[in-house]
């Protein structure tokens, strides 16, 4: 479980892109499940067919998962919350609404989504990097055995 959570032995400057993606996308997070997390059960609102529990992980991890990133702690867990989160909201946006990925108009779209998704994909794979709680609590990959 450890090792799960011990960031790589990264360069410096990786460590640094990787602080810089975690507080301008943790706070991101934040703000898009701040109003869900005012309602967890039913943010969608009355006519969504989304059950309230789902509804409830959503918004848990969109605004539980922006402070864990920003933290750098549990950060591989709270990617994963995020990158499940985010490949409903783009199957959502893109199949079931039919929205483009960009929308010049300013429209719907499911850009900012899949945008989020690969950032989530970034974070569980590299993890939070030198800067983070997770590599006081848990140490580095190359000291775990």
């Amino acid at each position: 479980m450890k090792k799960f959570f011990a960031p790589y032995n990264l360069p410096v400057g990786l460590d640094l892109a990787l602080l810089l993606i975690r507080l301008v996308c943790g706070y991101a997070f934040i703000l898009h499940g701040w109003g869900k997390i005012q309602h967890p059960m039913d943010w969608m609102g009355p006519q969504s067919t989304t059950p309230g529990f789902l509804q409830l992980l959503a918004a848990v991890s969109e605004f539980g998962g922006g402070i864990a990133i920003i933290l750098g702690l549990v950060t591989r867990l709270a990617a994963l919350g995020i990158l499940c989160t985010m490949a409903v909201a783009v199957y959502t946006h893109a199949f079931t609404m039919g929205d483009p990925f960009m929308n010049p108009k300013g429209g719907s779209s499911f850009e900012p989504a899949a945008v989020y998704f690969c950032v989530a994909v970034v974070l569980l794979a590299a993890g939070a990097g030198r800067f983070s709680l997770d590599r006081l609590l848990f140490g580095d990959r190359a000291n775990l055995k």
